[in-house]
C-alpha cells in the first residue's frame, strides 16, 4: 500500500501531462517527476536512510516539495514535513524528536537549519534544493519502489504546539489512503488536469490534499510568490479549469476583501475547501453570495487529517431548507468511513443537543504520537480519538462545534462557549474580528472578556455591543469587558492564539 504508487501510476499512464506548475508555467510533467522521485529515493537510500528512517522536509511552498515527499515514500522512508515559519529552536526540536537522518530545505531556511547538523546526533546532512548536490540526487539513477505495509508510518504531522511542545501524529499509509479516498467520496471527483492551487502551506493540510490530485493525475500549482497572495490566487484560478484550493477561514476573509474578488472566473472555480478554525456564519454567507455553492467545510485535526466531519457543497446550496441556518453553523456530519460521538467525561454518549467532547474512530485516525506512549494512551483511550473539541450532536447526525474544551469559560457554575458570543459580535458592521476569553474573577470563577478589532475608519461603543449581545444571547454570557486591539495574535496557520490574549489580560492587572 505504498502511497508512492500514486506517482508511479501517473508517470506510467500519462507521462506528458503537467504534474507541477509554478504559476502558469509547467515545472515538471508526470514522466519527469516520476523519474526524479525514484532518483531521490535511490539517493536517500545511498545516504544511509534505511526503510523506516525519517526525512525532514522544511520548505516554503515550492515544486520540489512533491518530489521529496513521494521520493521518501518511494524509498520506504517516513516524511516529516515542517512548517517553514517555525523558529530554529522549533526546527531543532522536531528534527531531533523525529530522529531525522537528513533534512531537505529551501534556500531561505538554510541559515537557520544547516547548523543543526552539528547539534543533533541523528541528523547527518541538511541539503538545500538550490544546491548542486540536490540536483544530483534528483537526476541520478532511480530505484524500484519499496514495499510498504498499511501500518507503516508515512507522514509525521507535528501539531502546532500552541499549548506546549508539538506532538508528532503518526500518519500511516492506510491513514492517508483513507483520507484520499474520502476526498473522492465526499468532496470532489478529480479529473486529469484539474488544478489544486497551493494557497496554504504544503507542510500541512494543503500538502495532504495534493495526494488526491496526484492519484488522479491532476496538477499541483505553486504560486510564483511562494506565499498566499489573493490577487495571485485569482490569477491562477482564472487561467486554469477545474481549480480548487484549501484555505483557512482567515484566508477566505482576505480573499473576499481583495480587490479582485468580484472578477474571479467562476467557470474555472471548482471547490474551496475550508477548515482549521471557526468560519463565522456571517463570513460564510458573504462567501456564498460572492462565489456560489462551491465551498466544502471540513472539521478535523492533524491526528485525523482533513477527515472527520464535513458540510457538503450540496448542503451549502440548499438555501430553502428549514434547517439551512443550523447547517451553516455546524461542521456537517461524519465523513465516509468515520464514526463520530459526543461524550461526557466518562466517555458515555450524551443525548442530542447536550455539549460534550467530540471523539472519532476509523481508518483515518493516527496510529499514535511518535515516541510519546503516554499522550497516545490518553488521546486514543478506548480506541477512539479524543479531539479536545466541545460540540453537540443533533438527531440527524450533524455536529456543531462549541469550542476547544480548554477555551470554555466557566462563570458562576455555567459553561460559556466563546464562539457563540463571537458569532453575535461579528454581526456588528464595525467589528472586523473578535475573540472571547475568560478572565479570573474572585466571585464567579471567570468572567467574559471580548477582544475586538474594529474595521478601518469605524468605531463601535461598548453600549452598542452590549445591546447586540442582550438581543441574541443570555445576559450571563455578555462580555463584562471589551478590549480594542489592532489585530488578533495568530499562529502560522491563522488560528487565534487565545493563550496570548489571556496572558495579555494577566499582565494588565488580573480581574476587574
Amino acid at each position: 500500500m505504498n502511497l508512492a504508487a500514486f506517482m508511479r501510476h501517473a508517470a506510467l499512464a500519462e507521462p506528458e501531462r503537467e504534474a507541477v506548475c509554478v504559476g502558469n508555467s509547467c515545472w515538471a510533467t508526470y514522466g519527469t517527476l516520476g523519474a526524479r522521485t525514484a532518483a531521490i529515493a535511490s539517493a536517500l537510500r545511498a545516504r544511509g536512510c534505511a526503510p523506516g528512517t525519517c526525512v525532514g522536509i522544511a520548505m516554503t511552498n515550492c515544486p520540489q516539495f512533491f518530489e521529496t515527499l513521494f521520493g521518501a515514500w518511494h524509498a520506504g522512508l517516513v516524511a516529516v514535513p515542517i512548517n517553514a515559519k517555525l523558529h530554529p529552536s522549533e526546527f531543532a526540536y522536531i528534527l531531533d524528536h523525529s530522529g531525522a537522518r537528513i533534512c531537505l530545505v529551501t534556500p531561505d531556511l538554510v541559515e537557520g537549519i544547516a547548523p543543526l547538523a552539528e547539534d543533533i546526533d541523528t541528523l547527518d546532512a541538511v541539503v538545500s534544493v538550490d544546491d548542486p548536490d540536490y540536483e544530483a540526487m534528483a537526476t541520478g539513477p532511480g530505484m524500484d519502489m519499496a514495499a510498504a505495509a498499511p501500518t507503516d508510518p508515512a507522514w509525521l504531522f507535528y501539531t502546532s504546539g500552541t499549548t506546549g511542545r508539538p506532538k508528532g501524529a503518526t500518519l500511516t499509509h492506510r491513514v492517508l489512503m483513507a483520507m484520499t479516498m474520502a476526498y473522492f467520496a465526499d468532496i470532489d471527483h478529480v479529473e486529469p488536469g484539474d488544478a489544486l492551487v497551493q494557497a496554504a502551506p504544503v507542510s500541512h493540510g494543503s500538502g495532504l490534499y495534493s495526494l488526491s490530485h496526484v492519484a488522479r493525475m491532476g496538477v499541483n500549482v505553486i504560486p510564483e510568490s511562494g506565499h498566499f497572495d489573493p490577487d495571485e490566487i485569482f490569477s491562477i484560478v482564472n487561467a486554469r479549469r477545474g481549480s480548487s484550493f484549501f484555505a483557512a477561514p482567515t484566508m477566505i476573509t482576505r480573499l473576499m476583501n481583495a480587490s479582485g474578488a468580484g472578477d474571479l472566473n467562476l467557470a474555472n472555480l471548482k471547490t474551496i475547501t475550508y477548515g482549521g478554525g471557526p468560519m463565522y456564519v456571517s463570513d460564510l454567507r458573504r462567501a456564498l453570495e460572492m462565489w456560489g455553492p462551491r465551498l466544502y467545510q471540513l472539521f478535523a485535526q492533524g491526528e485525523a487529517p482533513m477527515t472527520v466531519t464535513g458540510l457538503s457543497k450540496r448542503h451549502h446550496a440548499m438555501v430553502d431548507h428549514p434547517r439551512y441556518d443550523d447547517w451553516l453553523a455546524s461542521v456537517g456530519f461524519p465523513r465516509t468511513g468515520v464514526e463520530v460521538r459526543v461524550v461526557d467525561e466518562n466517555d458515555a454518549d450524551l443525548p442530542p443537543g447536550e455539549p460534550g467532547e467530540i471523539i472519532a474512530r476509523g481508518d483515518i485516525v493516527m496510529a499514535g504520537y511518535w515516541r510519546n506512549p503516554q499522550a497516545t494512551a490518553e488521546t486514543l483511550r478506548g480506541g477512539w480519538l479524543h479531539m479536545g473539541d466541545a460540540g453537540t450532536l443533533d438527531e440527524t447526525g450533524f455536529i456543531t462545534l462549541k469550542d476547544r474544551i480548554k477555551d470554555m469559560i466557566i462563570s458562576g457554575g455555567s459553561n460559556i462557549y466563546p464562539r457563540e458570543i463571537e458569532e453575535v459580535l461579528l454581526r456588528h458592521e464595525a467589528v472586523l474580528e473578535t475573540s472571547v476569553v475568560g478572565r479570573p474573577h474572585p466571585d464567579w470563577g471567570e468572567e467574559v472578556v471580548a477582544f475586538v478589532v474594529e474595521r478601518e475608519g469605524m468605531r463601535v461603543e461598548d453600549a452598542a455591543l452590549d445591546r447586540l449581545c442582550l438581543d441574541h444571547i443570555a445576559r450571563f454570557k455578555r462580555p463584562r469587558c471589551y478590549v480594542r486591539i489592532d489585530s488578533l495574535p495568530k499562529n502560522n496557520y491563522g488560528k487565534v492564539l487565545k493563550t496570548a490574549l489571556r496572558e495579555q489580560l494577566a499582565a494588565e492587572g488580573g480581574h476587574s
